[in-house]
Parts: structure tokens; C-alpha cells; sequence
């Protein structure tokens, strides 16, 4: 099984965990926060959308062969750097508490309860996309991250990161969904 072929086995059965654990609360379920600091279920997802939604043009331009290359991504070593340390800050193991960007907040208002099958539509079109570069080679393209424009990674990175930090708020939103004040 190839690195793509996991990360896509990876991705499916995160979808269907989403559906499986939130996709039948209410929209007070998903937007209940143990606290004013903390995330709601529906704000983990919300997060995500945004987050995840600046991959699909990109993936768009490699698979159709219109990716310009950008000066940050023809730096060498950076790149393969940058992609790992990414991935171990994200990794659901760290416990360290990281601050999303600012264009990457979650609303903070009432989230539409649609927000679970928003996700899971989403991520059905980031597995096509990624099915869809399956004949090239991953590593070696290198694309700018959505989130901060000084920052490269290869493609197959990018999918990793993707499910790393979906794997992330997926248990954060179960830990919600797991404590002792969350309505029945």
C-alpha cells in the first residue's frame, strides 16, 4: 500500500468516525463549549472547512498542470523541513495547545448543525483530488501552504497534514463530546 493509499483508507474512515460520533446531535449539541475558551464539536468542524479549503485549488492547479512554481517552493531542503515539523506540531500525540491563524478562527456564532455533512461532502472531494494525482509524483512537487504563505511542503505532505490535523480535532471534538456537562 503506497503512502497515498494510506492517507486516503486514513481519510475515509475519518469521515465516517465524523459521521458515525456527531452526525446525528442536534445543532445545540455541536455548538455546546465545556467553556468560553474552548471549541465546540461544531467549531473543530468549522475550523476544518476553512482550514482544508485552500488545499482544493491547489490540487486543482497541480492536477491540471497549471501550478505555477513559487520562489518559497524552489528553495532546497526548506520544503522537506518544514513539512515534518508541521507534521509533528499537529500530530494528535503533541499536547501542545496551538493557536489557529487568524483566517483560520471558527465562526463563533451558532454553526449550522449541516456543518457535520459539510465536512464530510468536503472531504470527499479532498480524496478525489488526492486519487487524482495518484499517477505523480508526490514528493517531489512542492506547494506553498494555504495558511502561511512563507511556508513549502511536497504535496504528499500537504495530504498528511491534512489528515494529521483532521485526526487532531476530531478527538478534541470527541473529548467535548465526552465531557461530563455535554447535553444528553
Amino acid at each position: 500500500m503506497s503512502d497515498l493509499d494510506v492517507v486516503i483508507k486514513d481519510a475515509k474512515q475519518i469521515a465516517g468516525g465524523v459521521r458515525a460520533s456527531f452526525g446525528a446531535l442536534s445543532a445545540s449539541q455541536l455548538n455546546w463549549k465545556p467553556s468560553a475558551e474552548r471549541w465546540s464539536i461544531a467549531q473543530c468542524f468549522d475550523h476544518l472547512l476553512t482550514s482544508n479549503k485552500g488545499y482544493l485549488p491547489i490540487i486543482e492547479s497541480v492536477r491540471s498542470g497549471k501550478k505555477q512554481t513559487r520562489f518559497v517552493e524552489r528553495l532546497p531542503v526548506l520544503p522537506g523541513l518544514a513539512g515534518k515539523l508541521l507534521l509533528k506540531s499537529l500530530d494528535p500525540a503533541s499536547t501542545r495547545k496551538l493557536k489557529a491563524p487568524k483566517n483560520f478562527q471558527p465562526a463563533q456564532s451558532d454553526i449550522s448543525a449541516s456543518i457535520i455533512d459539510d465536512f464530510v461532502a468536503q472531504q470527499e472531494q479532498l480524496i478525489e483530488g488526492m486519487k487524482s494525482t495518484s499517477d505523480l509524483d508526490l514528493e517531489k512537487i512542492v506547494i506553498t501552504s494555504p495558511a502561511l504563505s512563507f511556508v513549502a511542503y511536497s504535496l504528499m505532505d500537504a495530504y498528511r497534514v491534512i489528515v494529521t490535523h483532521e485526526r487532531r480535532h476530531f478527538q478534541q471534538a470527541e473529548r467535548v463530546a465526552a465531557e461530563p456537562g455535554f447535553p444528553r
